[in-house]
């Protein structure tokens, strides 16, 4: 039996091969990222008379990097397996010279592949992959969104620090339309009165009310009037302010196209995900993308650490075992991030779990405590509802222990 490690990288990759005893065989190669470089990798197969009946293949998951080059070795074929960097770093760190080189790496990887016999790799389905796609791309969106918002915020405490005051949602629609024509004190005590009555009323679809609008404006005509922000460059702060919230305004409906492609997708999917307390379209479509086929795992705990990292990193040794344990955040950061959303809301919304979240805190638990345990049961509930296929129903209290 044969193993093949590739070293995956942007422009290069660097191929390795042992034989059943861990035997180097041969120099490695390095190919080139593209189609001349597929037919390097055909001709070192052909050379070594390496079959998909004889030879397994391995590689990191770098980036995206490694998705044309395994979409090759699959099609010929191969046993190829997929895995994350941290399990050929354990390896590596067993060696007492820390050497790193792509040489060394390509047949490090080779070397895990032989000792754990890993399962074949399968890429996921065209519409999970999709959703890959779309999700990743979305918090991008959203991140890059929370990004100019902070930055405006940060504006407002130079220019007009008691604006934050006067509106309970600084980027809500009526906020939004104010702030897009009269950013700066300057400009609100220029404007006339009944013309931002107006504006803000509008903004709000009505439902603000003239009464309440016209109250709005007499506080925002005080604050702009007693003002303690700077006056020097108030021009430039206008502008900033004016300019990234027309940007926000252009990734929101970006958003909710993707959101609208995510939602098409979600629905065609057979599962009950978004009868859970916390889940909807676009949570369901990051735990579909992320852990993919959820046969692949045994046990709940396994979507725990694996993939969601919301496993306690545990130290011990000898009599000692450390109290203070964190998540260990090994897993994919989107998927983590999208359970821990839906623990925050499920922890106020589902009866079950918002009582197990009230025992934590009388406990003297803290809230970040609470929720992160919170995931980890809903995390088991994810599991239950996808594996047995049916709706979720709420259970307690003995399902809801406090351990």
């Amino acid at each position: 039996m044969f193993f093949l490690g590739i070293d995956i990288g942007k422009q290069h990759h660097e191929v390795g091969l042992i034989d059943q005893h861990g035997k180097s065989i041969g120099k490695t190669i390095r190919i080139s990222n593209t189609k001349f470089g597929s037919e390097q990798l055909l001709a070192f197969f052909n050379k070594h008379a390496l079959l998909p009946e004889n030879t397994m293949v391995g590689m990191e998951a770098t980036g995206h990097y490694w998705l044309s080059i395994y979409t090759f070795v699959h099609k010929l074929g191969f046993h190829t397996t997929v895995f994350n960097p941290i399990q050929s770093d354990v390896l590596r760190d067993f060696y007492i010279r820390k050497t790193k080189t792509d040489t060394i790496d390509a047949l490090l990887i080779a070397q895990v592949i032989r000792l754990d016999l890993p399962d074949k790799t399968e890429l996921p389905a065209e519409d999970i992959f999709r959703l890959k796609q779309l999700e990743r791309f979305r918090y991008g969106l959203v991140d890059r969104c929370s990004d100019l918002k902070r930055k405006i915020l940060a504006c407002l405490d130079q220019v007009f620090p008691e604006y934050d005051q006067i509106f309970s949602d600084v980027f809500g629609c009526s906020s939004t339309q104010v702030l897009l024509n009269s950013p700066i004190p300057e400009d609100l005590l220029e404007i006339d009165a009944e013309r931002l009555i107006e504006t803000i009323n509008t903004a709000s679809e009505k439902r603000l009310g003239i009464a309440r609008s016209e109250e709005k404006v007499m506080k925002l005509k005080e604050a702009a009037a007693h003002s303690f922000g700077i006056s020097i460059a108030s021009d430039v702060f206008k502008l900033e302010i004016q300019i990234m919230l027309e940007q926000i305004q252009l990734l929101d409906s970006q958003i909710k196209i993707i959101e609208a492609e995510i939602q098409e997708i979600v629905s065609k999917q057979e599962n009950y995900l978004t009868t859970i307390t916390g889940i909807g379209d676009i949570t369901a479509a990051v735990l579909m993308a992320e852990a993919g086929d959820i046969k692949r795992f045994e046990r709940p705990n396994q979507l725990l650490a694996f993939f969601a990292g919301l496993d306690a990193s545990v130290h011990q040794s000898g009599d000692f075992t450390g109290t203070k344990n964190r998540l260990s955040k090994r897993g994919s950061p989107y998927l983590r991030r999208a359970i821990w959303q839906a623990a925050f809301v499920a922890a106020f919304k589902d009866p079950a779990l918002s009582l197990y979240y009230q025992k934590l805190r009388k406990r003297g638990k803290s809230h970040g405590t609470a929720i992160g345990a919170v995931a980890r049961k809903l995390v088991n509930i994810i599991f239950a509802v996808w594996t047995q296929n049916k709706p979720y129903e709420v259970h307690f209290p003995e399902d809801i222990s406090e351990k």
